[in-house]
């Protein structure tokens, strides 16, 4: 069994040239995709990755993030742990979608996570204020951990170059149209409406589900990643089947949404992003959910009871799905054993950042 001793907190000296990003996670299926995605981009480099209760509970969270770590072979980058559970109430677990342990229950050997000898909160007040205007902060669970390092310092927001989460549900719907709730905001609204009331400078990103439920992976994906001989590729398959498993009831087919897929191809390459919408953001009960959206009609007006007081955020309101689609399963497929895709989303020379000789990331 690995090592389980704690590991110093520290993060792996950041690199020039590349864009330097915090992942917040709550390690299901689609955010172990996204790590993936993360993972096999050269110009990206992930400094630390925090764990949050949400798809799985926050002890296989960690556990789920080593294993990508270990499948990337990538275990150098720090783990730390974070919230149990949501700021006041019972944390809510989502194993019926991503199954009793976060990962489809596909029998996996998960190794014991070696974490941080430093908590979630504590590690992104101290990576924002040490490299401040220089990081990306990436959340794709439940914004506890965010709140809380709110908590400690509520300028934080200033001090990422960008936060871009997923969670909420954009603008209200068009008339006629569904009214959509993501879990990430509802199982901790308190810290929700802490994140989004925070102080920023107009860097606070919302990917809601409003349009991550349109980044569709279709069947032959899947069949793509498990016919594979790349053992990087036969996990993202397996994973994927997993989350088809829940999603088949959805459409009818095995097909499902890349939610947390989507937030981290627009993290990395936001110009695959076709709309936008900005304004202050509200929270609406919703049958027995809760609706977090930005405080405007489909079209950009004004409610017709009021738009509330508060810091703005961008919140995205369409997509390139071809480009999306191009870049994603790229990464999933092949991880960096065919060399990246360029910003046109063309084959990377290379002289492309980590491209060898071959167009092969060299470690």
């Amino acid at each position: 069994m690995p090592d389980s001793s704690p590991l110093p907190s520290a993060s792996p000296a950041p690199q020039p040239g590349k864009q330097w990003v915090v992942v917040d996670t709550d390690t299901g299926l689609d955010d172990a995709h996204s790590l993936l995605y993360l993972l096999a981009q050269p110009d990206v480099q992930i400094l630390g990755i925090t764990t949050i209760y949400g798809n799985c509970s926050v002890t296989d969270s960690a556990r789920n993030v080593a294993y990508v770590l270990d499948v990337a072979g990538r275990g150098e980058i720090p783990i730390y742990g974070g919230a149990a559970g949501p700021l006041e109430g019972e944390a809510s677990i989502a194993w019926f979608v991503h199954g009793h342990d976060g990962l489809g229950d596909r029998g996996f050997e998960r190794p014991e996570p070696r974490l941080a000898d430093e908590s979630a909160a504590d590690y992104l007040v101290r990576i924002a204020n040490e490299y401040p205007g220089e990081i990306d902060l990436h959340p794709l669970g439940p914004l506890t951990n965010i709140a809380l390092a709110l908590e400690q310092d509520p300028q934080l927001f200033l001090k990422f170059r960008s936060i871009v989460l997923m969670g909420g549900a954009g603008p209200y719907p068009a008339p006629g149209g569904a009214t959509i709730t993501d879990a990430n905001t509802a199982n901790d609204r308190l810290a929700a409406e802490r994140v989004f009331g925070a102080v920023n400078n107009g860097n606070l990103i919302m990917v809601g589900v409003n349009v991550t439920a349109q980044a569709v992976l279709e069947e032959h994906v899947t069949a793509l990643l498990l016919g594979s001989d790349l053992p990087w590729a036969r996990f993202a398959g397996t994973a994927l089947d997993a989350y088809n498993d829940f999603y088949q009831y959805k459409w009818g087919r095995r097909i499902s949404s890349a939610h947390d897929g989507l937030a981290s191809v627009i993290l990395h390459r936001p110009e695959i992003v076709t709309g936008w919408i900005e304004g202050p953001v509200d929270f609406t009960p919703y049958g027995a959910s809760l609706a977090t959206r930005v405080a405007l009609t489909s079209d950009g007006l004004p409610l017709v009871f009021g738009t509330p007081e508060g810091p703005s955020t961008r919140a995205v309101t369409s997509f390139d799905l071809t480009e999306f689609r191009r870049r994603f399963v790229h990464a999933l497929a092949y991880g960096a054993t065919r060399g990246p895709l360029d910003p046109a989303g063309r084959r990377a020379p290379a002289d492309w950042p980590g491209g060898g000789p071959s167009g092969v990331e060299e470690r």
